[in-house]
């Protein structure tokens, strides 16, 4: 095979594989500093960075903040791309994007004093086979749960994600825990670490259908099985309301 032929071969394998891949997440934890102006940051996301992402054709925009009132207070901002390109072509499109740069010139060229935030922490999160694809809640559901499970290291995370597409989201779907998103990880903090979303009516929706999870018969037996012992070692829980103008 001539050196020509192969290296188109290579591209196509290449292109396959890019555009094979699933959704891919953004989830950013603005930390905002003690009795900053934080409506300069929500007029930030609703009326400039929020249109000009839906311009681009990503939708479903979430955004949170936490529901104790623990401090400092943090903002959740979850934007879900089509694939990693498409998140690569975001960042270039907003430079471009002319309205954008009008709406958000407040924020863009606001002094220290007017930015409410101490600093971002920023993950990328990529889907899994066994859920693909974020899935906005129907019912305009008011409590969201955002789970971080650790492993100790990346084959035990494959293990764990392995766990999730084989078998616990179905379990998820009989007890009654549905999922927004789901995915692996591939930058960020926590890591090595998959990451996910629920989605509840209240407090009791929540508490009734994690009580039937531990007791279905498909969780009790996959948890006896040695491929996904030690799978995980540690889990962050954090409880989350929607804000007026999330999309979720």
């Amino acid at each position: 095979m001539s050196m020509r032929i192969w290296s188109t071969c290579l591209f196509f394998i290449f292109f396959i594989t890019v555009t094979a891949q699933e959704q891919v997440y953004e989830l950013r934890t603005y930390e905002l500093e003690f009795f900053g102006p934080e409506n300069n940051l929500h007029h930030y996301f609703e009326n400039a960075l929020i249109p000009a992402l839906n311009r681009q054709g990503i939708v479903n925009v979430g955004v949170f903040e936490e529901s104790s009132e623990s401090l400092p207070k943090k903002i959740y901002l979850l934007i879900p791309y089509d694939d990693v390109l498409t998140f690569q072509a975001s960042k270039d499109a907003l430079t471009a994007d002319t309205k954008y740069l009008q709406d958000a010139n407040a924020y863009l060229n606001a002094t220290e004093e007017l930015i409410p935030f101490k600093r971002i922490y920023t993950n990328l999160i990529r889907s899994s086979a066994g859920f693909p694809k974020l899935v906005k809640p129907m019912n305009q559901e008011k409590l969201f749960e955002l789970r971080i499970y650790e492993s100790h290291n990346e084959n035990a995370l494959r293990r764990k994600v392995k766990m999730f597409d084989e078998s616990e989201f179905g379990i998820f779907e009989d007890v009654g825990l549905p999922m927004v998103f789901f995915g692996s990880n591939i930058a960020g903090t926590q890591m090595p670490c998959l990451t996910y979303l629920l989605a509840f009516k209240d407090k009791a929706a929540h508490n009734q259908a994690w009580s039937m999870f531990g007791n279905h018969p498909e969780w009790q037996r996959i948890i006896k099985l040695e491929e996904y012992a030690n799978a995980m070692n540690d889990i962050t829980r954090v409880f989350l309301k929607p804000l007026r103008y999330s999309q979720l």
